[in-house]
């Protein structure tokens, strides 16, 4: 069984734009009201092998993730992976964007994996993650015609 879900959003504005916004992983608060802090935590340059660390709060409880981008394919790919054990992690996950129009159309994608007891709730957060899947696209849409 498939533990994976993706939301797609076409957003009004220029490729490179929403892809310089979706690279700085510190714009994450924008659009995601689970991620409580982030930070960059690797010099230079956003590429492979930057790693952003965060705290996050999922159903009532706050845990600590960690990031490392493996793929960056500028201006139309973006992949990661969690580096972090909690009781469910992401393997893989990413974005994906392509010209629409005079926008762009953003697609997020994230794997779940469960461990311990994560395996017990895994399907409720798939679940949850899966209904709520568009609407995340839209979140991200709204922060980048706000902030771009």
């Amino acid at each position: 069984m498939a533990h994976d879900f993706s939301g797609s959003a076409v957003i009004d504005r220029p490729i490179a734009a929403v892809f310089a916004f979706l690279a700085d992983g510190t714009n994450d608060p924008k659009f995601s009201p689970r991620v409580q802090s982030i930070e960059k935590r690797t010099d230079g340059p956003v590429g492979v092998g930057t790693v952003y660390a965060s705290t996050v709060k999922d159903a009532g409880m706050k845990s600590q993730r960690e990031f490392e981008i493996t793929e960056f394919q500028e201006p139309t790919r973006i992949r990661w992976k969690e580096l972090s054990k909690n009781a469910i992690t992401v393997p893989t996950g990413g974005y994906d964007l392509e010209p629409a129009g005079e926008g762009t159309k953003v697609t997020i994608g994230n794997e779940l994996e469960g461990h311990g007891f994560g395996k017990l709730i895994l399907p409720l957060a798939l679940s949850a993650a899966r209904k709520d899947a568009d609407a995340f696209a839209g979140r991200i849409k709204e922060a980048v015609e706000a902030s771009v």
